[in-house]
């Protein structure tokens, strides 16, 4: 009997998604109680990994009135150019926006998610990172939460673009903008975004 190549085994390292959420109300609200965290758990990749605070049809359920039954999908893929697995992400909510690294999707709108991701929806801020693996039919994810808000220290390097003015504003104040208030336009390939909360 013939054994399939593309059998995964024991051995077959699966991709792993790191996702780190914050909420700045998270200590007094229990938001994040019906969550597994600190232990990763084996997803199959045809399933969307999904969150909202539906706990029938999400798989990272929140507790929150103000969160879309269902808020966002990640969705694995494979394509032939490419070894490994990745993950695109859709906007599920019809009633606001879903900001990947600084670009809003709309309703139902998706968008190659890269190996390191800011995602903001509301007041919720995840910190998304993928390390790649060879199995094809599964991925595992680790959930945790943060202490502090990822935007105020987490530097996501983009691709260039045209550099954004120093608005002269102190570090804290910076804060209200959408947009990163500083740019380095001396880095020669990647520069860096701090982003912040709405």
């Amino acid at each position: 009997m013939n054994v399939s190549q593309t059998m995964e085994t024991e051995e077959d390292l699966l991709t792993s998604l790191q996702i780190k959420l914050y909420h700045p109300q998270q200590r007094s609200k229990g938001m994040f109680s019906l969550l597994t965290l600190g232990r990763r758990i084996k997803q199959d990749a045809d399933d969307p990994l999904r969150v909202g605070r539906d706990g029938q049809t999400c798989t990272l359920a929140l507790v929150d009135q103000k969160v879309s039954r269902k808020q966002l999908s990640l969705h694995a893929y494979r394509t032939p150019q490419r070894q490994g697995m990745f993950f695109t992400i859709q906007n599920l909510s019809k009633k606001g926006r879903l900001i990947v690294n600084g670009t809003g999707l709309e309703y139902l709108e998706r968008l190659d998610l890269p190996d390191k991701a800011m995602v903001r929806f509301g007041e919720y801020e995840m910190l998304i990172m993928r390390e790649p693996g060879e199995a094809k039919g599964s991925f595992e994810m680790e959930l945790d939460v943060l202490e502090v808000s990822p935007s105020t220290e987490t530097c996501v390097c983009v691709p260039p673009r045209n550099p954004v003015m120093d608005t002269g504003f102190g570090y804290t104040e910076g804060l209200r903008f959408h947009e990163p208030s500083e740019c380095d336009d001396t880095m020669p390939y990647h520069i860096c975004e701090i982003f912040t909360l709405p």
